[in-house]
């Protein structure tokens, strides 16, 4: 498949067929104590319509992981394929296209722009990607996580579950294939972080996506249809 493989030729794909496909996935990062390996050789295929929780100990390699899949971060060695491109084969503005016609990502820190109303950063990649019904695709993803009477409002307006809300809103905005979700509830209270997992999931189904989801919440990841465990830059199990 061409790396430049448009998003709707990837989303008619069936269900099933493999969407991340890592294989002995190796980073290591230089130091002022000499080199670190922070993957060791991570082997994991991910299929469409999967949800998967992928937990470890802090420092285990999780977070870089996410962001190798994510494009974020290039890898020392290995292959990642992840919705039918090699990511090793584009450059900058490549992956800035993939991750833009691909993913979705929610963070435990929100990364909304402090300067944008709700509407407003919900709307900002769909502008990117040249919707011209930006605001108003922006206006029903609001919608859909219960902030239609907030879309004028700026991040420092909004409480930590509402800002999760609108970084829902955003990550999910133009439909891709796969959400990548960081610790989405680990800044949030229980009942807020509750709330937030309900969406999450509830929107997940109706959009039909892939799901690889970042938790120490164990109840969390027993909702998912698989639980990847890392530890020490390792995947030591891959199951329920």
């Amino acid at each position: 498949m061409d790396d430049l493989t448009s998003h709707s030729a990837a989303a008619t794909q069936p269900l099933g067929t493999p969407i991340v496909e890592l294989a002995d996935v190796r980073l290591k990062l230089a130091s002022a104590a000499g080199e670190v390996n922070i993957l060791r050789g991570i082997d994991l295929t991910v299929r469409r319509g999967e949800s998967v929780a992928i937990v470890g100990p802090s420092g285990s390699g999780k977070s870089t992981m996410l962001m190798v899949m994510a494009g974020l971060e290039r890898p020392s060695s290995g292959l990642v394929r992840i919705a039918g491109h090699d990511l090793s084969a584009l450059d900058e503005d490549q992956l800035a296209m993939f991750r833009r016609e691909n993913v979705g990502i929610v963070f435990q820190a929100f990364h909304l722009i402090p300067t944008m109303t709700a509407i407003e950063n919900v709307a900002v990649p769909l502008e990117f990607a040249g919707a011209r019904d930006a605001f108003k695709r922006a206006r029903s993803g609001l919608d859909a996580v219960g902030l239609s009477h907030r879309l004028d409002h700026y991040p420092g307006q909004l409480s930590g579950g509402e800002q999760q809300r609108v970084a829902l809103a955003r990550a999910f905005a133009a439909e891709p294939p796969l959400l990548f979700a960081d610790e989405p509830t680990g800044n949030l209270d229980g009942a807020t972080g509750s709330q937030i997992v309900e969406l999450l999931f509830d929107l997940r189904a109706r959009r039909g996506a892939t799901l690889l989801l970042i938790t120490h919440d164990t109840q969390l990841a027993g909702r998912c249809d698989r639980i990847v465990r890392l530890q020490d830059g390792h995947i030591v199990s891959d199951g329920l």
